[in-house]
């Protein structure tokens, strides 16, 4: 079959650079679906995305979708014809519908009698006629929350539509898309190259365009980018700060990038470095560095999207944009010093919470009672937990974090270093926000746990209690980021404490009344986001199902079960024991109201039950200690010895047999030997080869 080399292009006013990686990515998979959909084949689809234009070539796609054939089944042939062999108006209707004549008719025999088809062979059409249609249905289905429209035109997309190119190797496909014709026409760089360019072949696209200081691809403009700014900060003996969102955003940003290293001065330094990143990075967008020790170092990079004659020129324009911005963070900082936190504290009953739920000093309060209920069980300094959770909120009052509300805590930690207070103290207020994302960073002190644990402890409790919990995809509260944070802080500080527990001390901090039901609803929410949280650490799902189907303790004991559960299921035993537990629930579910009791020795007959009986025996009581232990891992080896037992005994026992007692006395054996796994999870859950 004929194949083609297609290219299309759509030229926009200057698409918005924080979604431009999303377009690209959904463009390429929606022309992929509808391609396929078409039934037109290719060897590969690239699609291109520049801030002025979003394109895609496709390689060797098919000339013209494959011929089809189409049959339409009619009346049967019983009631097609009349008695004197005239068409029945039941086969006149159908050959109007189906736009045939009596000699396109073919009689087929089914099991249910003979029946009229029309069979006709569909020709397939051309990829140029389908193209057109593909193509704008790919562009209709972006993910664009607001479209506009330009003049006036009827026609909507996230920027004004410029141009547009559609070419089959070298030819013009005759098509309007966006309201825009198609041509060969495309335009470079908007001050290098502006001039009209022709494109005499779809496959020499890419590098005209790079003639024309644009390049198309996504990735190779990341990546000259993160290459130029890495080089430029290892010149400066410091390291670039590259947040993913951030380069993404860059990327999107320019259509040749330039990397330039630019300084500010040495004196703004004394700001706390995050106030100075986060108005470098979020209003200007520019790379800092870090020295060896972390900290910031007086340069920046920024990216130019031109070159240059005299970048110098460049350098000091963002020199001279940035000294503001420094200065106001300055100015923050030296003017929020001036008062205490603990001056501020008063500020916080003027700050809503929740309207059903007090101020923020209320919450504070309510957070101090249970931080240091909580800081008494993690070995935390009592006068620093309580001090740190009273002044926890007090940045909030600061001007600092009213500029930059992302410094929320982090600006509490530098104002309570500088008033001269405890190290721990300030540490948790600046680790009370953490982890603030999975994966991130927990706190370090035991007061900055405490502190983290009660503040989101306090607003599920509270929110719930109010009846606003999140409902199908909406979550204005975040709870359940909280709810995984929690866990996550009770699992790797230790405490091993259950989930009721530190629900009900939350609960009796708030003075008013909650909904009666709002401990357990916050107990049943948070035991739910264990799949979550453990699917985010690799975990497999009938991992997590196995252990989610057995009562546990707390939230440590939960995460203890589900590393032994999986240390169990790459043991070379498990395949044997987890089909052995699958056929035990299968037969036990068989006698659901029977009441398994002990085994009785006398009535095992067969050397394989006899050996099976003896093992399980020998083994169980160092399995119970291994259990009250929390020792699951070394629970599940030893069970995991009863491997050649089992495989024995149902090889050789019919435990169905048809002496009752002999029968009754099979299932009390392997009910005990559910019992013992039951014990950490139900491993008949679990999914081996």
């Amino acid at each position: 079959m004929l194949k083609h080399n297609v290219l299309f292009e759509l030229g926009c006013e200057e698409l918005p650079p924080k979604s431009l990686l999303t377009l690209k990515n959904a463009l390429d998979d929606s022309l992929k679906q509808l391609l396929t959909q078409a039934g037109l084949h290719y060897s590969e689809l690239t699609v291109y995305a520049a801030p002025r234009r979003l394109a895609a070539y496709i390689q060797q796609l098919d000339a013209q979708q494959a011929d089809t054939l189409d049959e339409k089944r009619g009346p049967a042939a019983n009631v097609a014809f009349a008695a004197d062999g005239s068409p029945t108006p039941a086969l006149q209707g159908f050959l109007r519908s189906a736009n045939a004549n009596l000699q396109d008719i073919e009689r087929v025999q089914t099991d249910k009698g003979e029946w009229l088809v029309v069979r006709k062979t569909m020709a397939g059409q051309t990829s140029a006629q389908l193209l057109p249609g593909i193509i704008q249905q790919a562009l209709d289905a972006l993910p664009i929350a607001k479209r506009m429209r330009s003049g006036a035109s009827r026609t909507e997309f996230v920027r004004p539509v410029q141009w547009l190119v559609l070419m089959q190797d070298g030819a013009v496909v005759p098509a309007v898309i966006q309201g825009l014709s198609a041509a060969n026409i495309t335009y470079g760089h908007r001050f290098h190259a502006p001039a009209a360019i022709s494109i005499d072949h779809a496959d020499a696209y890419v590098a005209l365009l790079r003639a024309a200081n644009v390049m198309v691809d996504f990735a190779e403009r990341r990546d000259v980018l993160v290459a130029q700014t890495t080089a430029l900060a290892k010149g400066l003996n410091g390291e670039a700060i590259m947040p993913t969102a951030l380069v993404d955003e860059v990327t999107g940003l320019v259509e040749w990038p330039v990397a330039l290293a630019c300084q500010f001065e040495s004196r703004f330094l004394a700001v706390p470095q995050e106030a100075l990143i986060s108005t470098m990075q979020d209003n200007q967008k520019y790379f800092c560095l870090l020295d060896g020790q972390g900290k910031l170092l007086p340069n920046f990079i920024t990216i130019s999207n031109i070159h240059s004659k005299d970048p110098s020129q460049i350098v000091q324009g963002n020199e001279k944009v940035v000294r503001p911005r420094l200065a106001d963070a300055e100015f923050f900082y030296q003017q929020d010093q001036k008062t205490p936190l603990v001056e501020r504290r008063a500020k916080l009953e003027k700050m809503v919470f929740h309207p059903k739920l007090g101020s923020l000093l209320d919450k504070s309060n309510r957070v101090a009672k249970l931080a240091a209920e909580l800081g008494g069980l993690m070995a935390a300094n009592a006068a620093h937990v309580n001090q740190a959770a009273h002044l926890a909120k007090c940045d909030l009052c600061s001007d600092m974090v009213g500029e930059f509300p992302e410094l929320q805590g982090i600006a509490g930690r530098y104002y309570a270093l500088a008033e001269g207070l405890p190290a721990e103290v300030a540490d948790a207020i600046g680790e009370q926000y953490l982890p603030k994302f999975a994966g991130d960073v927990l706190p370090k002190t035991a007061a900055g746990s405490a502190l983290a644990i009660a503040d989101r402890l306090d607003t599920l409790v509270g929110i719930f209690g109010v009846g606003q919990p999140p409902t199908g995809n909406k979550d204005p509260f975040s709870l359940r980021r909280a709810a995984i944070a929690v866990l996550r802080l009770m699992i790797d500080k230790g405490i091993d404490l259950p989930l009721h527990h530190v629900i009900a001390k939350a609960v009796a901090g708030f003075e008013h009344a909650l909904q009666p039901d709002t401990a357990a609803n916050v107990e049943k929410f948070m035991q739910g986001r264990y799949k979550a949280m453990y699917e985010d650490q690799g975990v497999a799902v009938d991992v997590i199902m196995a252990v989610n189907d057995v009562p546990v303790s707390s939230p440590l004991d939960f995460d203890k079960r589900i590393k032994a559960v999986s240390f169990f299921k790459g043991l070379p035993a498990a395949s044997v024991l987890v089909a052995a537990n699958k056929r035990v629930n299968n037969i036990l579910a068989k006698h659901p109201s029977a009441v398994f009791g002990a085994v009785q020795q006398a009535l095992l007959q067969l050397p394989a039950e006899q050996a099976l009986f003896a093992k399980l025996n020998a083994i169980t009581p160092t399995v119970r200690q291994a259990v009250a232990a929390h020792d699951y891992a070394q629970a599940m080896s030893l069970l995991s010895e009863l491997k050649g037992d089992v495989d024995v005994f149902f090889e050789q026992v019919m435990v169905m047999c048809d002496d009752v007692a002999l029968q009754a006395n099979r299932i009390n054996l392997l009910a005990q030997l559910q019992q013992q796994f039951a014990q950490i999870a139900d491993i008949a859950k679990i999914q081996v080869a």
